[in-house]
C-alpha cells in the first residue's frame, strides 16, 4: 500500500493538539511514549515549545480577544512559529486555516486567518515588541530568567541562550564492544563526521535518527549527553562492588556503570513502565544488572539489608539544565516546583545515606542549574552529618556544569561516608 503523504494542515493540527496538552500540564515525554509522532510534527512541536513565550505574546498582541479554545491558541502559536522559522507565508496561512477544520473548530477560521495575516503585515514591529520583554528575548518564563540572572550574574544570558538551542547528539562508546578510535573510524568509513568529546563520548556533527547510527543495534554505542557521561567514572568503580543506581530510569547511567566494571549492580526506579527500558538497553549492550521496581524513599520494601559500596543518586529535579532537550519543562515548571524538588532531594539523600557502607561513596546528581536543588541540598546535608565529607571532583569547578555547545547542564557532588 502507498504511504500516506501528510499535508502541512495535518501536521499543524497534530502539533497543535500536542501543544495544547502540554499547555494543560502534560509532559511531552509521556505524550511521545504513548504514540509515535511523525518527524514533521516533532519539528513543529519542539520549535514551538522552544519559542512558546514569544508565540504566546504575539497572540496576545494580535487577537482582540484571546481565543478560549486551547486548540485555537495552540494552532496560532504553532503557525506563528512556522512563519518565524521561514516557512512559505502563503502556505502556512492557508494550511493553518485548513487545520481549523481538522481540529473541528470551524468557527475559528476567520480568527486564525486574521491573526496570521495581521502578523505578516506588522511583523517587524510585533517581533520588536515581543523581543523588548525578557520572556520574548530569552524565551523562558520570567521567574526562571530572574533566578538564573541572580545565581549566575556572569553567565546568565549564556545559560538561557543554551536552553533555546538544538542539543548536540553525543554517543557513548561501549568499551565492552569497541574502542573510541575504532568507532570514530567506523563512522568515517560511513561518511559520518564526528569527534571525540570525552573518555567514551563521540559527538556527531550532524544528528542522525537512532536507527541510522552505525553499530547502535549491535550495542557498540548508546545515545547519552557528554555531561551525563561524567557521572559513572566519578564513582571510582571496581569489579565486584555492590552498586545501586537509585533513580535509574531510563537507564543511561546504569548502563554506563555496567560498562565500566563487572559490578553487582542494582538499577532501581519507581516507574515500572520506564524501568522496562533499562532491561532493553542492558540486553542490547550485552550487560547485566538487577532491575527492581521500588521507591528509593522506602528501601524497607526492596532492600536486603546489605549496604552498598557505591550509590548513584540521580535525583528527580526541575530539569532546568536540559531544557533544550525537553523544551516543555520551561512551561510546565512553576517557581514553587524548585522548593518542592529540593525537599524531595533532601529526603532521598538522607535515605540513601543509610544504605551506604562506611567508607563508601555516593554521587548526588541532578540535571538542574538551580542552586536550591544542588549546593543548597548538599550543604544542608553536610551540615547535619558528621560522617559525611565532600570529595573534590577534578573535572568540575564546584560541581556545577552549565549547558553549552558540547553538553547539557548537570550538577555532581561526590560524598564519602567516614569509615
Amino acid at each position: 500500500m502507498p504511504r500516506h503523504s501528510y499535508s502541512l494542515a495535518e501536521d499543524l493540527a497534530d502539533a497543535s493538539r500536542l501543544i495544547a496538552r502540554v499547555a494543560a500540564g502534560e509532559s511531552l515525554a509521556a505524550l511521545r511514549a504513548a504514540a509515535p509522532l511523525r518527524p514533521a510534527v516533532l519539528e513543529l512541536v519542539y520549535g514551538t515549545l522552544r519559542d512558546y513565550g514569544v508565540g504566546d505574546a504575539l497572540v496576545a498582541a494580535l487577537a482582540h480577544r484571546l481565543p478560549r479554545d486551547p486548540h485555537v491558541r495552540a494552532l496560532l502559536i504553532t503557525a506563528l512559529r512556522a512563519l518565524r522559522a521561514g516557512r512559505a507565508q502563503h502556505a502556512v496561512v492557508s494550511e493553518a486555516v485548513n487545520a481549523v477544520a481538522r481540529l473541528r473548530i470551524a468557527s475559528a477560521k476567520g480568527l486564525v486567518n486574521a491573526v496570521l495575516r495581521g502578523y505578516l503585515r506588522d511583523r517587524a514591529a510585533l517581533d520588536a515588541r515581543a523581543a523588548a520583554t525578557d520572556e520574548g528575548r530569552y524565551r523562558h518564563p520570567q521567574w526562571w530568567i530572574d533566578r538564573v540572572r541572580a545565581q549566575y550574574p556572569g553567565a546568565w544570558e549564556r545559560v538561557l541562550e543554551a536552553g533555546n538551542t538544538h542539543p548536540p547528539m553525543t554517543l557513548r562508546v561501549n568499551p565492552r564492544r569497541t574502542g573510541v578510535a575504532e568507532y570514530v573510524a567506523l563512522l568515517a568509513a560511513e561518511g559520518i563526521e564526528a569527534r571525540q568529546v570525552g573518555a567514551q563520548a563521540v559527538r556527531l556533527v550532524t544528528p542522525l535518527p537512532v536507527d541510522a547510527v552505525p553499530g547502535f543495534d549491535a550495542g557498540l554505542v548508546s545515545v547519552q549527553d557528554a555531561g551525563a557521561q561524567l557521572a559513572a567514572p566519578l564513582l571510582d568503580l571496581a569489579p565486584g562492588q555492590r552498586v545501586l543506581d537509585a533513580c535509574a530510569a531510563p537507564g543511561g547511567k546504569a548502563a554506563h556503570l555496567a560498562e565500566l566494571a563487572a559490578l553487582d549492580l542494582t538499577a532501581l526506579d519507581v516507574d515500572e513502565a520506564r524501568l522496562r527500558r533499562i532491561g532493553a538497553a542492558l540486553a542490547r549492550l550485552g550487560l547485566a544488572a538487577r532491575v527492581l521496581a521500588g521507591d528509593a524513599l522506602t528501601p524497607e520494601a526492596w532492600w536486603d539489608g546489605r549496604p552498598f559500596e557505591r550509590i548513584l543518586l540521580d535525583a528527580p529535579c526541575t530539569a532546568s539544565g536540559v531544557a533544550r532537550r525537553y523544551p516543555d519543562v520551561k512551561w510546565l515548571r512553576r517557581a514553587a516546583d524548585v522548593a518542592r524538588f529540593a525537599t524531595l532531594q533532601a529526603q532521598l539523600l538522607a535515605t540513601m545515606w543509610r544504605l551506604l557502607e562506611p567508607g563508601g561513596k555516593l554521587l548526588y546528581a541532578t540535571c538542574s542549574v538551580f542552586h536550591e536543588e544542588n549546593d543548597a541540598v548538599v550543604g544542608e546535608f553536610l551540615a547535619r552529618r558528621a560522617d559525611a565529607v565532600r570529595l573534590a571532583v577534578p573535572v568540575l569547578d564546584g560541581g556545577q556544569l552549565l549547558p553549552d555547545a558540547e553538553h547539557d547542564g548537570f550538577y555532581y557532588a561526590l560524598l564519602q561516608k567516614s569509615p
